[in-house]
């Protein structure tokens, strides 16, 4: 149906008029307020009729139809929503299998003993729990990553740092040799 085969005048009346009506119950029900707020929103088709907003608010309405029905029939947009939903999956099961990993390298590498921990023993308080609950929290270690192959000579390299040198004093450094304080 195109906008000009709809009587826009006796519609936006009779919706105006069904309006007025349910707020006057409206207001007699639930007080004053609630039946002249319901009032004001029953105001606005003739508002829009008398504006000449009608024929916007169709292309609006006639444009987001035709977007709706365009991306729910669409079969390019459904793949890539499962394209989409694979993709999340995968993250899901590889962050899952490096955690296992992780968890296996880390149990492999440290020894194994029945008593818990000085700490683990620590957190368990006065109620005497194991402390398995609290080791299960424990950062894992970090993991000692080999130096990458020189490819040029040594000058060309930059030199290794202090293992007390963290950012700060690199900022330090940069600020004496600009002479700041």
């Amino acid at each position: 149906m195109s906008f000009n085969q709809i009587a826009w005048l006796p519609l936006c009346a009779g919706v105006t008029g069904v309006g007025l009506v349910l707020s006057f119950l409206l207001m007699r029900r639930r007080g004053v307020v609630a039946g002249l707020r319901a009032a004001a929103w029953s105001l606005l088709p003739v508002a829009a009729f008398l504006t000449g907003a009608l024929p916007t608010l169709w292309q609006i309405g006639t444009a987001i139809i035709g977007f709706l029905t365009g991306l729910v029939f669409n079969p390019v947009v459904w793949s890539g929503v499962a394209v989409t939903g694979l993709a999340v999956l995968l993250f899901l099961v590889s962050g899952f299998l490096r955690g296992r990993r992780l968890r296996a390298a880390a149990s492999s590498t440290s020894p194994v003993s029945s008593a818990p921990s000085a700490p683990a023993v620590a957190a368990a308080g006065p109620g005497g729990r194991d402390g398995a609950a609290t080791a299960a929290t424990q950062p894992l270690p970090k993991r000692k990553v080999a130096p990458a192959p020189a490819s040029g000579p040594a000058a060309a390299r930059p030199a290794a740092k202090p293992a007390a040198d963290d950012d700060f004093s690199d900022i330090e450094d940069i600020l004496k040799r600009r002479g700041i304080g």
